[in-house]
């Protein structure tokens, strides 16, 4: 980018740039993704050929070195195009911030970061196994190491978008002997691994993540496996990253919606302007949780940020901190689909019908997938445990 303008400028223009990518590419075959169930392909050739695969490393590494709140920026404007195109996104981010916050001491992970940087590979993650429940904290299966060389075998009954990634971030025990939350993550080159089919991916909504299951088959060396545990891992980055950017696109949707609710309302009222129509009122009821859900994704956001600015590693632990990341995600969750859910009912039978161009079914389908993305009944069963945990609201 031009040299000779700031940082906040060199923001807005990537912004403008992904609002038209949005508009011209990503909202015309959000549709056709989503009939289709199929990885949105032009989207992620763009977002190569801009760099935007990158965003998130580090500037000494090559990339743009955003931070985590324009990160999430992004996706909040991507989840307003298609929320599949914007969970793909999200979820790779989330790798991605994976890989830089925790690769001090590893030649090879900030290596492999500047090769992100030149390649625009994509990643993935695997961290769901069968026969755990979805408990991330657990794993079956082990990580065996030979020498310099390591081998890995997990049954994933989920691996989004795992047929299209280049690398999958796969969570192990670190060793045949070790218990079951004593766990690794290693970095999987999806040109030494195996991949065959457990589960297709044919649901109501996010159709276009491909989140199919995968026995996964894989080997390299050594160097792949990440140099601190997943524990570290998930307190200061998957966890909270994964709610803030899911939060932020789910944001986006929800923006979307109401906006196309909007556009019916101020129809109405060109009609008849001597009496406000009362879609008006129902207008600013689901304005009012839109405002709720923006603030609290800003809040917890603003809250992450700070930590990682001031590199207090203790502040990840406190179970009040927990409690919060993982009340975003309740609350953003199942906004989204209060919020989709009467801007239906603003917007009437226009927006219930599949080829009306204000149409929301595909915004309602994917709403409910929120919820059941690490399913939200299994959160309140860790914070109920956590409550008990808080002292002093640590």
């Amino acid at each position: 980018m031009n040299t000779s303008i700031n940082a906040e400028q060199e923001f807005d223009m990537l912004l403008a740039h992904v609002q038209q990518l949005g508009r011209d590419l990503i909202r015309p075959i959000a549709i056709d993704v989503d009939r289709d169930a199929r990885f949105p392909k032009e989207a992620f050739d763009a977002f190569k050929s801009c760099k935007l695969l990158s965003v998130y490393v580090p500037k000494a590494m090559g990339g743009m070195g955003l931070s985590i709140t324009q990160v999430c920026k992004l996706c909040e404007i991507l989840g307003g195009y298609c929320a599949s195109t914007a969970m793909i996104f999200a979820m790779h981010q989330i790798q991605v911030a994976c890989i830089v916050h925790h690769c001090e001491g590893s030649d090879f992970f900030q290596n492999f970061l500047r090769d992100l940087v030149r390649e625009q590979y994509l990643l993935a993650s695997a961290t769901t196994e069968l026969g755990v429940g979805g408990d991330l904290r657990s794993s079956q299966c082990a990580v065996q190491v030979t020498g310099d060389s390591f081998m890995l075998e997990k049954q994933a009954p989920v691996i989004s978008y795992g047929a299209q990634a280049d690398f999958i971030l796969v969570t192990c025990r670190k060793n045949s002997d070790a218990m079951p939350s004593d766990q690794l993550q290693v970095l999987v080159d999806r040109r030494a691994a195996k991949l065959d089919p457990i589960s297709t991916w044919d649901t109501l909504g996010f159709r276009g993540t491909c989140s199919s299951g995968f026995h996964l088959q894989s080997s390299g060396h050594v160097q792949q496996i990440q140099p601190v545990p997943f524990a570290d891992i998930l307190a200061r980055t998957m966890h909270p990253v994964s709610h803030l950017v899911w939060g932020s696109l789910w944001l986006g949707l929800a923006q979307d919606a109401v906006a196309i609710a909007r556009g019916t309302v101020r129809a109405a009222a060109r009609k008849n302007p001597a009496t406000p129509p009362i879609s008006a009122l129902r207008l600013t009821e689901v304005d009012e949780q839109l405002y709720n859900m923006r603030a609290n994704v800003q809040m917890t956001l603003n809250d992450y940020q700070q930590k990682l600015l001031t590199n207090d590693s203790e502040a990840f632990e406190q179970f009040s901190y927990a409690l919060g990341v993982n009340n975003l995600k309740l609350c953003s969750s199942e906004l989204l689909v209060e919020i989709v859910s009467k801007t239906m009912m603003i917007v009437g039978i226009m927006g219930y019908k599949n080829d009306s161009p204000i149409s929301l079914g595909r915004h309602l389908r994917d709403a409910y997938g929120a919820a059941l993305m690490v399913n939200n009944d299994r959160i309140r069963n860790h914070n109920s445990t956590m409550q008990i945990m808080v002292r002093d609201g640590r």
